[in-house]
């Protein structure tokens, strides 16, 4: 069967060099398959004497069909991030320890990837959040997020005070640790630890998760992904506002976080077989007996 995809981007994780032999060895099959083999230049400074192309990772985003991540899901949330608005699917390799986004083994990465290529594989869609901090008439972040923004204490320990609003509509002041405002992917992360539903990635949903309120009814609440969401800070105590644990920014009153959906989704590729319910069995170890 011909391959599905003609332009293969290989991605590794950041400051791995462990990563440079599984990744010759499946940019070798894939250059046998007859697939025009991309390296991101990042990636390519840890596998020594190789003859691959390689191209920055924007470069590579516009040229690939598809990209296939070697790394944990730390690595996977950043390249998608990054990838986002080229539209290329996302294949994981999980060299990482829990693995929701990257379900492919190094053990089997070959035979796996193989089948994909022969158009074996399941295909999902799953929403990004596209976030700026306001101070003033100033827009001082612009940040995409796969999993979450989140707004968190500071060093001082102190509560921090912030007012939600849905569509412009009052919903309550928070008085808390925080707030996470989390898509259906980061559902299974920050949000699950601060007491949060897990939500089908299929959903078109937010959930706003306090954290450690101070008021018990402060609930978790879903609302839809076309919604805007506006968050006013009026008592900061050192609070800082975080997306995906990779961009960060130190939090003042009267700053207003606006959270929406991205416009485009990300295409992430299974092997066939993958089932979202038999995963989160096998990660959370449910229907274990002891």
């Amino acid at each position: 069967m011909a391959c599905t995809f003609n332009t293969i981007a290989l991605i590794g994780k950041y400051k791995s060099p462990e990563i440079a032999e599984p990744l010759l060895a499946l940019a070798q099959y894939l250059q046998q398959r007859g697939v025009r083999v991309l390296v991101d230049q990042l990636t390519a400074s840890h596998v020594a004497r190789n003859r691959l192309e390689v191209l920055s990772l924007e470069e590579a985003g516009r040229i690939a069909d598809l990209a296939i991540v070697i790394g944990g899901d730390g690595t996977m949330l950043n390249i998608a991030r990054t990838l986002a608005p080229y539209d290329v699917a996302l294949v994981g390799v999980n060299q990482g320890r829990l693995g929701f986004l990257t379900d492919i083994s190094m053990d089997s990465m070959l035979e796996t990837i193989g089948a994909m290529l022969d158009g074996n594989y399941v295909a999902e869609s799953r929403m990004l959040l596209a976030s700026q901090l306001q101070r003033g008439a100033s827009t001082l972040l612009e940040v995409l997020a796969f999993n979450d923004a989140s707004i968190s204490k500071g060093a001082d320990g102190g509560l921090i005070e912030l007012e939600v609003r849905i569509d412009g509509e009052f919903l309550y002041t928070l008085r808390a640790d925080g707030l996470i405002v989390s898509t259906p992917t980061g559902s299974t992360a920050y949000a699950l630890s601060a007491g949060g539903p897990i939500l089908h990635p299929a959903l078109s949903v937010f959930v706003l998760v306090p954290v450690c309120p101070h008021t018990l009814s402060n609930r978790p609440i879903a609302v839809s992904a076309e919604a805007d969401i506006e968050v006013l800070m009026r008592r900061c105590a050192d609070a800082r506002l975080h997306y995906d644990s990779h961009s960060h920014m130190e939090l003042q009153p009267g700053d207003r976080i606006r959270v929406r959906r991205y416009p485009r989704s990300i295409r992430l590729l299974h092997p066939v077989g993958h089932n979202y319910y038999g995963m989160l069995r096998e990660k959370l170890h449910w229907s274990e007996t002891l």
